[in-house]
């Protein structure tokens, strides 16, 4: 009985640590830690905006800052640079928001796939949109199109057990 309790226990807590642990070179930030240049471009970008969390990281020797907030009923992460510039924004949005060419796209490459989480992406003023899927053969796949509906990316995901 000890074993099954110390198991179970041991495994809980490898389950914790794996999945707080999944960006290691991602920091937690209270948000009000945060340089006053991020706070206020995220804050003039997204007016009426409520900021949920935040983080920072490194990439590419830069420090970014990755904040999440809530904006008009969207969930939105933005990230940006010490000095306040953006450098993408991800907003979740319905799969029926999809341009109608991205849309298109998707059920022409994969008919009867269930749309689970739907992104407009932007990065350096570029629009892509990613969808998390699952096909008709219950494959989770990652794709990713670009406005005209262009897959740029397709990537199978692992489901999470």
């Amino acid at each position: 009985m000890r074993k099954l309790v110390i198991g179970t226990v041991g495994g809980a807590l490898l389950a914790v640590v794996a999945l707080t642990g999944a960006r290691a070179d991602e920091e937690k930030v209270p948000l009000d830690k945060l340089p006053k240049a991020v706070t206020d471009a995220v804050k003039a970008k997204f007016e009426g905006a409520e900021l949920v969390s935040a983080s920072k990281e490194k990439e590419g020797g830069k420090e970014l800052y990755e904040v999440a907030i809530k904006h008009k009923g969207h969930k939105i992460d933005v990230t940006l640079t010490a000095e306040g510039k953006v450098t993408s924004v991800e907003k979740q949005i319905e799969a029926k928001d999809f341009p109608k060419a991205v849309s298109e796209a998707l059920d022409k490459k994969y008919p009867k796939a269930t749309v689970k989480k739907a992104e407009e992406v932007t990065e350096n003023d570029k629009v892509a949109y990613e969808a998390l899927i699952v096909t008709a053969d219950n494959k989770t796949i990652e794709v990713v199109l670009d406005p005209s509906g262009k897959i740029v990316k397709e990537e199978p995901k692992e489901k999470k057990k």
